[in-house]
């Protein structure tokens, strides 16, 4: 079982002057759910190497078991450093493909045209694509063969508008995760701000937010399985 994670490369939030990049529990999350399962994960961003972290998943009121672990895990730590060029992925050596949130999917993943190629072809293969928090924005540009969106029709969820205004960057992102899912056609669902929440239909899987992360994980290896 071959498991590729896709993490942004951009740490730039917008104007502000501040730093983003990927959500540390996101990712810390599913690596170690994949890595119980025994599955071979890989790491890939646009430009490689090390990919942004955002440092407010670095707080201290951030902090999961999973993150504590991955802190105090070397070995993740060096293959994390080392992450592979999404120019160098061939969508063949994969299984499913798995994308973490955080800020910065929605300034380059969204727009990646490998990274837009790279979901059409795994759904056109019959894999899985699973998406947490702000990175189901990286199927806006995301299309069927017959040149429809792959959100039209389908039951997803993702970051909240009001999860978006609770820290404040409404202004600053690009476009609202919840608003853009509902533009393209999908049929949006939420629960509550902070709450962990899954959804799947046909090959997607969506999670809403950081929370959401490990069961987002676990229902793709159900899918897997």
């Amino acid at each position: 079982m071959n498991i590729l994670m896709v993490l942004t490369s951009h740490d730039k939030l917008g104007d502000t002057g501040a730093k983003t990049g990927f959500w540390l529990e996101e990712f810390a999350a599913p690596y170690y759910v994949f890595q119980k399962a025994g599955a071979k994960i890989t790491l890939t961003s646009p430009l490689g190497g090390q990919p942004p972290l955002d440092p407010k998943s670095d707080d201290p009121a951030s902090q999961t078991e999973s993150t504590i672990r991955f802190k105090s895990d070397s070995a993740a730590q060096a293959t994390l450093a080392n992450t592979r060029k999404l120019s160098d992925i061939s969508t063949n050596d994969y299984d499913a493909v798995f994308y973490p949130g955080g800020h910065g999917p929605l300034w380059d993943l969204v727009n990646d045209k490998l990274s837009i190629a790279l979901i059409e072809v795994m759904l056109e293969a019959g894999k899985p694509v699973a998406a947490v928090c702000h990175a189901p924005g990286v199927l806006r540009y995301v299309n069927n063969p017959d040149g429809t969106s792959v959100l039209k029709g389908k039951a997803v969820t993702g970051f909240t508008n009001s999860e978006e205004q609770a820290v404040g960057l409404s202004k600053v992102v690009p476009f609202l995760v919840e608003d853009m899912l509902k533009e393209n056609g999908a049929n949006y669902s939420k629960l509550a701000d902070w709450q962990p929440h899954v959804v799947t239909d046909g090959l997607l899987i969506t999670g809403q937010n950081p929370a959401s992360s490990e069961p987002a994980a676990q229902a793709l290896l159900k899918m897997l399985a």
